[in-house]
């Protein structure tokens, strides 16, 4: 059996009493006081998650941006040093690699924040087509990434620095950010992954466990507690943010999965799977992710198949009873046809078909 990778932080679950589990090779926690409650803690004042399992890659070299450009769907061109753009890699059938976030740091420096489990994939394929003047450096074990979400976030997090917060809007960075009990500055970002407010900081490993501390020890008055992977899972789920190896993966396409707003098919460079996404984007994807809720009772789980009649149209790709909406609630990849809010639908619940409905999505919005 192959160990389990750790983050520098693993060393502190015990103390606050976190549940681990394997996550994609990684040793993470699961829970600390309870899912639900601590859904409701990011929800109402703020949460603090260790997310430094995250892979971090630095392109760099006066063709990084070209580069990027043909490797990415978002448009590059519109960053500027401080910015942080959505946006995803693909296959040439438009299938996708990962999605992703990337910093410009200098002019003709970037660096991309991947998932976890996709890290060395992502690397490869970055290394398969690199071209012209570019650096590639897989940096994941320079970084320790905390997240910070919720309504007190920004409250708490300002308390340990004289920087003012405020400033870093939605999508902004600073990299010089200095923590109290810290030694090296950080890079703090507002953005996340739950629907809430709040900021993602990436540190020097040795400052790592001393960050988290002085985080929880600020912000006890505010009631900021640790959070682990399943409310992360129900907070993302509930403001319908994909997860990858669900409403993205190798055979689902960005425009499928709703995210036409990170593809730009109208920019000059040529990225890889434009040709599939731009046919898609302008006539339409014969598959679309929508939000379904149950009439009857039961939960919709990863996997289950959706019906209408005997024909199956889609498949549910997470769903679970949501703790903010009190209601059994899904996101379902169908055929389009089948998309429009209030179209009824059967999902294969076991041996039974249960009935649910199409409804908007984002289920949440702060």
């Amino acid at each position: 059996m192959t160990e389990l990778k750790r983050t520098p932080l693993y060393s502190l679950y015990k103390e606050y009493n976190a549940k681990t589990v394997d996550f994609g090779g990684w040793e993470l926690p699961v829970q600390f006081s309870g899912i639900k409650k601590e859904h409701e803690v990011t929800r109402t004042t703020a949460g603090l998650f260790d997310v430094s399992h995250m892979g971090e890659i630095l392109v760099e070299g006066e063709d990084s941006e070209s580069f990027l450009q043909k490797m990415l769907t978002n448009d590059l061109t519109k960053l500027t040093i401080g910015k942080a753009q959505y946006t995803i890699m693909c296959y040439e059938n438009g299938g996708t690699v990962d999605d992703l976030i990337v910093y410009k740091l200098q002019d003709e420096k970037f660096l991309l924040v991947v998932n976890a489990a996709n890290t060395e994939k992502d690397y490869e394929w970055l290394l398969m087509h690199q071209a012209g003047n570019v650096r590639l450096r897989n940096v994941s074990a320079e970084y320790v990434q905390l997240a910070i979400q919720g309504p007190k976030a920004e409250t708490i997090l300002q308390k340990l620095t004289s920087t003012n917060l405020s400033e870093i809007t939605f999508f902004r960075f600073r990299d010089d950010i200095k923590f109290e009990n810290t030694k090296h500055e950080a890079l703090v970002s507002r953005t996340g992954y739950t629907g809430e407010d709040g900021f993602e900081i990436y540190i020097n490993p040795e400052d790592g466990t001393s960050l988290w501390r002085t985080i929880l020890e600020q912000g006890k008055e505010e009631g900021i507690e640790p959070i682990g992977l399943g409310a992360r899972d129900t907070l993302r789920f509930e403001a319908a943010l994909p997860l990858y190896g669900q409403e993205l993966s190798t055979t689902i396409t960005p425009i499928e999965a709703g995210l036409s707003f990170a593809v730009k098919t109208e920019k000059d460079a040529d990225f890889i799977g434009k040709e599939v996404l731009k046919q898609q984007k302008e006539n339409g994807a014969s598959k679309r992710l929508v939000g379904i809720e149950m009439i009857d009772k039961g939960i919709p789980r990863h996997g289950y198949e959706i019906y209408v009649g005997e024909e199956k149209v889609g498949e549910v790709t997470s769903g679970t009873q949501s703790p903010t909406l009190q209601k059994n609630i899904g996101l379902a990849l169908v055929d389009a046809n089948y998309a429009e809010p209030g179209t009824e639908l059967e999902v294969q619940v076991r041996k039974r078909k249960l009935k649910a409905v199409v409804i908007r999505k984002p289920f949440y919005k702060r």
